[in-house]
Parts: structure tokens; sequence; C-alpha cells
């Protein structure tokens, strides 16, 4: 009897097929990722029929998608992929629940992302250019199947790059980038650092109007952001443009031009970071206005503060009017009082990694 191809290649194979016709019910993985010719994926677990010991070969389909499938009676599962069975894939293990369907898009190299810098980008709402640094993930090359969520970052000539950074003192954006997501606790993203314009930084980043240092270009600034830099970034670059895979982040005055303009438009940004933010402005005007909203806005806020001078008692008064409004803390709201911590580069670039959890978190991104 002439075998058949599935025969040929060998009894793990031959299971694959089995456990993805037989099935009325089934757990399924979907694997995105280019091989190439000879190569195959395999499928290891922490339940039968799967094992950590020997994988089982998933399905090839066009568009280099790995499926397999197996039992819901298997319960919630935690898996990897390999190539050939030998290659482990980067990050943490994926947990898939019971019935699911889920998509994945590994990647087998090092966790290394890299930088790609983007000159003179006009702003006709400004009047004025600037730089984009956009950082790009360790899979970016690897795996040109995939799509990433954004996060848009201000003061962007602070968070990569010491020689352009204020004091001389960097995040270190992409070194913690690298290591959350080498470790499996961050979901893979484009950073996007939007440079300030220096001389009108406090214009560009504050609503109207303190009375000692005036300001007001927050809208405009707005603008720029939703009409020029995104529709930019989502143009030359992989991304996954709804909301819930769109960001803010920022720091002092950064920090609230992301409250301001995160809220004004959640149908863009699903989620913010406001880090030491200058909620002080114009005698806690922001604060005020969320105060006397009558509905919350659906959009998930990380707060923080240091304890030493760093505006902790601001900061605190606008988590208290978030809850009232309905966020729940470890919810749609992580607040973070940084012990000991001033207002400074170093002491955000200590904490940097509980924003980037909090907003990435591993397996958060919605496909």
């Amino acid at each position: 009897m002439k075998a058949s191809p599935w025969q040929k290649r060998g009894p793990l194979a031959a299971l694959s097929l089995l456990l993805l016709s037989t099935l009325a019910e089934a757990t399924t993985v979907r694997v995105h990722y280019d091989v190439g010719y000879g190569n195959r994926v395999t499928i290891r677990g922490s339940k039968s029929p799967l094992s950590w010991t020997t994988g089982i070969n998933a399905t090839w389909s066009a568009g280099n998608i790995w499926t397999l499938s197996w039992s819901n009676s298997a319960g919630d599962v935690e898996i990897k992929p390999l190539v050939n069975d030998t290659v482990w894939s980067t990050g943490a293990n994926y947990r898939i629940k019971a019935g699911a369907t889920v998509e994945l898009y590994p990647f087998f190299g090092p966790a290394s992302g890299r930088l790609q810098y983007v000159s003179n980008v006009y702003s006709p709402q400004l009047g004025n250019s600037r730089t984009l640094a956009v950082y790009l993930p360790p899979s970016y090359s690897e795996n040109p199947l995939k799509r990433y969520p954004v996060l848009y970052a201000h003061d962007g000539q602070n968070l990569f790059n010491a020689s352009t950074a204020f004091g001389g003192v960097e995040w270190r954006m992409d070194e913690t980038a690298n290591a959350l997501i080498g470790n499996g606790s961050m979901d893979e993203v484009i950073i996007v650092g939007v440079y300030n314009a220096e001389a009108h930084r406090i214009y560009e980043y504050t609503p109207c109007c303190d009375s000692q240092y005036g300001g007001g270009g927050a809208d405009k600034y707005e603008r720029f952001l939703i009409d020029t830099v995104k529709p930019y970034v989502d143009q030359n670059f992989r991304t996954l443009t709804g909301k819930q895979n769109t960001a803010l982040l920022g720091s002092s005055l950064g920090g609230l031009v992301s409250f301001y303009v995160g809220r004004r438009n959640p149908s863009v940004f699903g989620k913010l970071a406001a880090l030491s933010s200058s909620f002080w402005w114009n005698n806690q005007t922001l604060t005020q206005q969320v105060e006397v909203s009558p509905t919350k806005v659906e959009v998930n806020v990380y707060l923080d503060a240091g304890t030493s001078g760093d505006g902790l008692t601001e900061t605190t008064r606008m988590r208290d009017a978030l809850v009232a409004d309905g966020h729940l803390q470890g919810g749609d709201l992580f607040y973070y009082v940084a012990q000991g911590a001033g207002h400074n580069e170093s002491a955000w670039a200590a904490r940097l990694n509980l924003p980037l959890t909090y907003l990435f978190p591993w397996q958060g991104t919605a496909y």
C-alpha cells in the first residue's frame, strides 16, 4: 500500500493530523512564522497530549500558519513553539485557555530591538519640525508576519540615547523593553519617541493657561500626534492601529499632556502612563475637571509619583478623582508611589518596567 504524505512524515505528524481531524471541541493555537523550506514548527506543553519532552508537529497552511488543536478536556495549558523541535521561542510560555483559538507570533532569536530615526518630521499644526526615534522590537525583522502595538512617548530625546538626553541621563527604554520582552513580562511593542521642540516644550505640553508659565499649545500638539505622527507611523511600520493597541507615555509635563490628550481621545488611545505628572498646572485645573466629570472616560491609566519633591500630593488627588469616577486599582488604574524617588530621568528609568508591563503585559495584545 502506498504511504500517505502524512505517514511519510512520521508518527508525530500523524498524531497532529489525528488531533486536528477528530476533535469536535478543540483548543487551537495558530503559529504565524516562516521557518523556511524543509523546516517545521512543533508544540510542546504542560498537559497531555502535549509534553515538555517531545513536540507535536503543527500543520502548515498557506500564509505560513502552523496549526495544532487538542481536546478541551486537557484544560488550560502552557505551551511553547519550537523550530524543528530543537529551537525554543523567546520569552515566556504561552498560556492557552481551554476552548480558545489563539494567534501566536513568536520569534526565536535574541531579545534585542533596534532603533530607527526619522528626521525633520514637520508639524503643520505647530509650524516646526522634530525627530522621531522609533524602537522596533526584537522580532520586527525576523517575523514579517507580525504587527505590533504602538507606544507614543514624549521627550523622545531622553529615552534611548544619553548623548541627547537631558543632563546626559537616558531612560534606557530600549534596554528595559528588551529585558522585559526577553523574560516574558511584556509583549513586543513599537515605541515612538517624539522629540520635544526644546524652547517650545512648555507651550506644546500644556493646556491653557498657567498664570506663571503661560502654555496652552496642548490642543495643537494633540492634533500633531493624531493627524501627522500616527498616520506616518501606521503607514511606514507594521502597526496594530486600534485604540486597544495604542498608548501614550510621558513624565512631568509629558505626563500631563499624556493624561490630557489620552482622555480627550479615548477612541484613539486606549491607555496612558503619566509619570510624576505636573498636575499642579494652572491650579490643578485638569484634576478639577476629572472631579466634576459626570462620566468615566474608558482609558486605562498608569499614575505614579515619588516621595521626594515629585508632586505626590497632586498625583494622589488625581488618583482619588479617577477612583471616584469609577476606575479600579489593579484593573483600569495602576497607581504607584516610588519611595525616595525624585523628579528626574534616573528615577523614571528605574521604574520604567512598571508602566511598560502595565500597558503591554505578556499576551495582552489584541490581534
